[in-house]
């Protein structure tokens, strides 16, 4: 069982993930299993050219960046569990016990993080009560995002990046996946066990 299974590797769940990764050495983390899907095709990086990002080389492709994200998390990190070529379906159980169902096979974990786009329809499984119209995008762009307090949407299950109701830019969305793995730690460092409230419906 993980103790935290990010879905999507595109920049809020990467972000979540490296800064998980990153405090490996702490004792309230060292026993915790992390894994994070990278599932990346609807990623809006795949499109992207950077001009004009901080700490970015003008003329730098999101595609590029995605990749690289792979790979320093690999290498930094190895202890993370990345899951490739693999899309989830439906997400069921309650905090402390989610089964996360992806189009091979099925994990366990404890505390869920979706780092996916924000596109509409939605479609995964078991959330759809959560989904409503994004708050930072017109209309016409026909976005959602999940219904969510600072990040969290229920027990153990928190969301990052523009389908946390967030813009699109790199910084910001960044910014949204450091937010929840420092929450997730802080509740580690903390003592404190994921309590088991509602349940995602079946």
């Amino acid at each position: 069982m993980f103790d935290v299974l990010i879905i999507g590797g595109g920049v809020s769940g990467m972000s979540c993930a490296l800064v998980l990764g990153s405090a490996h050495k702490k004792p309230f983390v060292i026993d915790k299993k992390i894994g994070i899907i990278t599932h990346q095709k609807a990623s809006s990086l795949q499109d992207a050219l950077f001009n004009n990002a901080y700490g970015i080389p003008a003329g730098k492709l999101g595609s590029e960046l995605l990749t690289e994200s792979i790979e320093h998390l690999k290498n930094q990190y190895a202890h993370i569990d990345q899951i490739e070529g693999e899309k989830v379906l439906k997400i069921e159980g309650e905090a402390g016990n989610f089964t996360v169902v992806t189009n091979k096979k099925s994990y366990s974990s404890k505390i869920v993080v979706i780092g996916i786009s924000a596109g509409n329809p939605f479609t995964i499984e078991g959330l759809e009560e959560y989904v409503v119209p994004h708050q930072k995008t017109i209309p016409e762009k026909n976005r959602i995002q999940l219904k969510n307090t600072d990040h969290k949407v229920t027990e153990g299950v928190y969301v990052t990046g523009t389908l946390a109701g967030w813009r699109s830019q790199l910084s910001i969305a960044s910014g949204s996946g450091a937010a929840v793995a420092t929450d997730i730690l802080t509740l580690w460092n903390n003592g404190v066990h994921v309590q088991v409230h509602d349940s995602i419906r079946k």
